[in-house]
């Protein structure tokens, strides 16, 4: 943490995800852990790492991802967001405030990852032609991995994806929880689409709500 972000009040924000109800990511105006990602399911080294065992220790978590601004946390089925959710911001800024490291980073490695950004990428990139390109063809869609480097996964979308109004929630309450599955590595997912470009979007933007439910917020597409 820096001095300039000494005794300034930590402000986090959590998003609880459309697609996987019992996942929820906290964004944080500042670094919680610079490096990674890190993740542990409380049955690993990591979890001695001092965020670890403060987000264990409440319960009900069944997985915690660190990196970045970002701490991803998977609730149990039986747990409650209204009960965790405001305990977990509150472990986060303690632990933050602190001043120890958040995390311990297993020895010989800055990442507790052994994948290479290359078999990552092929792991995302796998997963699109098996899963979700097939699911979004139907309306004329695809979406295809530009780069994925130390945790950045930029990726485009073409066809009927392109410019269409559901674009957003089939990229984030879709693609990006099933991504995250296979590579729990991936930091932040940047669409890099000039959504402005596209000559036939499946929802032209001023044909339907902004709240339009994405392809893959279904079972078998748009």
């Amino acid at each position: 943490m820096s001095d300039t972000q000494l005794g300034t009040p930590i402000k986090i924000r959590a998003e609880t995800s459309i697609a996987d109800p019992n996942s929820c990511k906290f964004t944080v105006d500042r670094t919680v852990h610079a490096g990674g990602p890190f993740a542990s399911d409380g049955h690993d080294p990591t979890k001695t790492s001092p965020l670890f065992v403060r987000l264990f220790a409440l319960g009900d978590i069944s997985h915690v991802l660190v990196g970045g601004a970002t701490v991803t946390v998977t609730k149990s089925p039986a747990g409650s967001w209204d009960a965790l959710r405001r305990s977990i911001g509150a472990e986060i800024r303690a632990q933050l405030a602190s001043g120890i490291p958040s995390i311990v980073e297993p020895r010989g490695s800055s990442t507790v990852f052994p994948r290479t950004d290359a078999q990552t990428r092929a792991a995302i990139e796998d997963l699109l032609s098996r899963e979700v390109n097939p699911s979004i063809a139907v309306h004329g869609g695809k979406i295809s991995v530009v780069d994925f480097t130390d945790g950045i996964l930029s990726i485009i979308m073409s066809g009927g994806c392109q410019g269409c109004a559901s674009s957003t929630a089939t990229l984030r309450n879709g693609f990006e929880t099933k991504a995250r599955l296979v590579a729990p590595e991936i930091i932040e997912l940047i669409d890099v689409t000039d959504h402005a470009a596209g000559a036939s979007p499946f929802y032209p933007a001023d044909s339907l709500p902004s709240s339009q439910p994405g392809p893959l917020d279904h079972a078998t597409g748009h």
